[in-house]
Formats: structure tokens, sequence, C-alpha cells
């Protein structure tokens, strides 16, 4: 599959090397430091196997720092972009995602989108009636700083916050990316899966 990562923090790097290992995955991060260092091989995060397998793997991995105009070959665009929490408004900053997501849209782009990023709960529901012309799938990420391709290698369980075919394809890929056999995976509502993480 043509998988695009949006964002190359712990969640969208993971995400990107672990399904680069099957998939022809493209990197994109605004962040024009990050993307020199993933260039030359070198993570921009601290996360010892990431750069084992960018150093020593054969993964089908690029990047760049803005969405390219034609997205009609790509199959799955996963936003894995910041959402900080705001203590005062006691609510996530959706602002980048929602950014993206009109992009994706005037872009005309019409298979799956998935969400990694922490998110409100009803945010994916509402977002799926402002934009139909995409499926939109939330994914939510249960990973730790540092130990980030581990967790995506081996991880507890999946989560599908969608009951669409094109989701529980990309649950499958998922699975099939992964080194750990027989996880736990479960198949929801998006407001459900955005209730899980939360």
């Amino acid at each position: 599959m043509k998988i695009i990562v949006i964002g190359a923090g712990y969640v969208g790097l993971s995400n990107a090397v672990l399904l680069a290992q099957k998939n022809q995955v493209k990197l994109i991060d605004i962040d024009i430091k990050k993307i020199l260092l993933l260039n030359q091989n070198k993570s921009p995060i601290k996360d010892s196997l990431i750069q084992k397998y960018l150093s020593t793997k054969k993964l089908s991995l690029s990047y760049d720092s803005e969405l390219c105009s034609d997205l009609s070959s790509t199959d799955v665009i996963i936003i894995a972009t910041p959402t900080n929490f705001n203590s005062k408004t006691k609510t996530f900053n959706t602002n980048i995602i929602e950014s993206i997501l009109f992009d994706l849209h005037q872009k005309k782009f019409s298979n799956l989108v998935i969400i990694r990023s922490t998110v409100p709960i009803g945010f994916t529901e509402r977002i799926k009636k402002k934009y139909p012309n995409f499926e939109l799938a939330f994914f939510p990420e249960f990973l730790r700083e540092g130990e980030a391709l581990k967790d995506s290698l081996y991880p507890t369980r999946i989560i599908c916050g969608s009951k669409s075919r094109s989701a529980k394809n990309f649950l499958k890929i998922l699975k099939e990316s992964s080194m750990k056999k027989n996880i736990n995976t479960l198949i929801t509502s998006p407001t459900e899966a955005e209730s899980i993480k939360l």
C-alpha cells in the first residue's frame, strides 16, 4: 500500500518505520531539521530501536516537508500531529488536524484518513459529517516515549475506531507489520475508540 504519515514525532515516526517494512511510506513534517536528519538515516527523537531500524533495516520510506498536490495514488493518510491539552479550556487543540483535513478536502482526497492523535470525544464523528468525501477512522495509540517502535512492534492491543471495510483492512496491515502474534484487537465506533484512548 502507499501510505502517507503526517507528523514525525513519537507516534508518526514509529508508525512510519513499522509500516515501511511492507508498504511504501512517505513521512511528512514541517520541521525541516527533522527531515534533514531523517534523510541521513538519523532519528530526530530519542528511540534506540527507531535509530537501529533507520540505520540497518531495508525500509520503503521517504521524507518531505509538505504534502504533494496529487494524492490519487495514496491509499491511506495517517495524521499523528500534536494536540496539546489546554488546562484552562479543558480540551485538546485540534487546529493542526483540522487544517490538514481541510487541505485533504481541497486536494479532493477520497480514500482512508486515520487519526492517531489524541482528540476530544466526538471529534471524529463531527469531522466525518463535515468531510464525507473521504473515509475517516480513529486508531488510538498506546506508545511510550523512547519505546514507541517497540510498542508498535509488540502492541498490547489495537483499537480500530471505524467499522468500514478500509479501516478493517488497515487494522489487518497493522497486525501484519507487528512482530507479536495473537494481538488483541477491537473494532468500535470512532467515539468509543476516542473514549478508550482518554
